[in-house]
């Protein structure tokens, strides 16, 4: 009885190792190897079943090859997961309305105060694809989400002004990141390198940018390579609380974004239906 319980027990450990780890490798290059691996160790089950020698032979070579290789060529990936792991973020709790909603206020607070004094901002929101090549090569915060840090950072005299931050469900991960222009000849002249570059993150990873125009005075919302512009403060509130608490997996980047309009045609119609608690359900 012991026995089967501990083999149950070993086995649901061991499951839930596997499934965090590809948990963290989805939408990263790393998904591409893990298939490659997958493949080539059926070939070489498969060479060693009808004893094709030479063949098994190049094949194990090449996996040994690839212990090596893989470390080194995705320690981004790895060191990401060794940091979920210390954080005690490897197994994924569905976060609090609570506790969401004091990062969302901090966050739209922010974006208010920015909108209003007219302080250009890029604040990019990590959802599943991985951002590391832009958050390493930046100035590494892992600071708490607050008003205070965000607004310090865009002011104009700050040295981390220029870029992005990203951050994502806990953490303000990295400063002063620098984004992938969006080659989008459709975008108005009046739109400049802040909003190319809000646009031009989501064309690559799945994530959310607020886009605030130092110009204009107004908030838009980058997500998918589409731009919604001068949003609402309801609707940004509305839109952080989905991200934090409201999102749910494994639905596409089509789906995402369906969603996402959806959620600020339906803001724009009735904007005081369910208040910022409105996503939770």
């Amino acid at each position: 009885m012991w026995a089967n319980i501990r083999s149950l027990l070993d086995i649901a450990i061991v499951s839930l190792i596997i499934y965090r780890i590809f948990a963290v490798l989805v939408g990263t290059q790393a998904v591409q190897l893990v298939k490659g691996v997958v493949l080539l160790l059926i070939l070489s089950g498969l060479a060693s079943l009808f004893r094709f020698r030479l063949l098994s032979y190049f094949l194990g070579n090449s996996l040994l090859a690839l212990s090596f290789a893989v470390p080194i060529v995705f320690q981004p990936e790895l060191r990401k997961m060794l940091v979920e792991l210390g954080r005690g973020h490897f197994y994924k709790r569905q976060m609090s309305a609570d506790e969401a909603e004091v990062r969302v206020n901090q966050i739209a607070s922010a974006l208010q105060y920015l909108k209003a004094h007219k302080i250009g901002a890029l604040i990019v929101l990590q959802r599943e694809d991985s951002l590391t090549r832009y958050t390493e090569t930046a100035i590494h915060l892992n600071a708490n989400i607050t008003e205070e840090l965000i607004e310090s950072i865009f002011w104009v005299n700050n040295p981390l002004h220029d870029g992005a931050i990203v951050l994502d469900r806990y953490k303000i991960i990295s400063a002063a990141c620098y984004l992938p222009l969006a080659d989008a000849p459709e975008i108005s002249r009046w739109y400049g390198t802040r909003h190319r570059a809000g646009l031009g993150i989501t064309q690559v990873s799945d994530a959310l940018v607020f886009i605030v125009s130092e110009q204009r005075g107004e908030v838009s919302l980058a997500a998918s390579g589409h731009l919604d512009k001068n949003l609402k403060d309801f609707q940004i509130e509305r839109l952080l609380m989905h991200y934090f608490v409201g999102e749910q997996k494994n639905k596409g980047w089509k789906g995402r974004l369906h969603e996402l309009k959806k959620l600020l045609w339906t803001s724009n119609q009735n904007p005081d239906a369910g208040g910022m608690g409105g996503l939770v359900n």
